[in-house]
């Protein structure tokens, strides 16, 4: 909402401005998600696996890093395929298609991270069965198939 009423305020193409926000997130969200790491915060579910940490807000037990494993997919491996679809694919002369491509990787990553992460305590597992984020992320992919797909009516 705040990126619609700038791009009206200041009459900018708001696909355009989406875009440019949408290339340089990755950036943002792999340095969120190391802080996330560096603090203990959003640590993943049990695990036995070699690389496990005990994070020691979470109790004695080893878990999954899953802020690491986030900020390998949506910050590095987002980036690197924006990035080539940026300068290779000149996909950044169709506005739209950064915004739309970057909603339906990131809620892809999303759901995968799912698998690792524990669920937030407020909310847990909605019908015992998919988290809230994975919920949220389905969502999102819908919205970006849309906007990649349709841009032009938006």
């Amino acid at each position: 909402l705040s990126m619609l009423l700038f791009s009206l305020k200041n009459n900018l193409k708001f696909l355009n401005l989406t875009d440019l926000i949408c290339a340089a997130a990755p950036i943002g969200i792999f340095l969120g998600r190391i802080s996330n790491f560096l603090n203990g915060e959003l640590w993943g579910k049990e695990s036995n696996l070699p690389w496990a940490i005990v994070f020691k807000c979470a109790g004695s037990t080893s878990r999954h890093p899953s802020q690491l494993y986030e900020a390998f997919l949506e910050g590095i491996i987002i980036f690197g395929v924006l990035y080539y679809c940026i300068y290779k694919l000149k996909l950044l002369k169709t506005p739209g298609k950064i915004s739309g491509l970057f909603c339906m990787l990131y809620a892809s990553s999303r759901i995968i991270i799912e698998f690792f992460r524990e669920p937030d305590i407020q909310v847990g597992y909605l019908f015992n069965l998919i988290s809230m984020g994975t919920l949220l992320s389905i969502v999102m992919i819908i919205i970006g198939i849309i906007i990649f797909l349709r841009r032009d009516e938006i």
